[in-house]
């Protein structure tokens, strides 16, 4: 439900060391989707679940500021292309 209103969830996996799971997919998957697709807060060290907490509005605009700077990077080079294509047309 967080993303969909656009929130960032903090997800506190369950883990096999602690008999909460069979065994550490949770873990694994966690951390695949904080890697891949940016859109959750992994927490797998429970003693660091507090200070995620507190500190949750910088890690947001950490994350967001990322994702802007690779915006800015991803338009500036293909606004780059764009200019190329247009001079080579224009040259001939």
């Amino acid at each position: 439900m967080p993303l969909q209103i656009g929130k960032t969830p903090i997800v506190v996996p369950r883990q096999y060391k602690f008999g909460e799971h069979v065994n550490d997919h949770q873990v694994a998957f966690v951390k695949e989707v904080a890697n891949r697709m940016g859109t959750i807060i992994a927490v797998t060290d429970i003693e660091k679940l507090e200070d995620t907490i507190n500190s949750y509005d910088s890690i947001i605009r950490e994350m967001h500021g990322n994702t802007s700077s690779n915006n800015a990077k991803f338009n500036n080079e293909l606004e780059n292309i764009v200019k190329d294509m247009f001079k080579e047309k224009f040259d001939d």
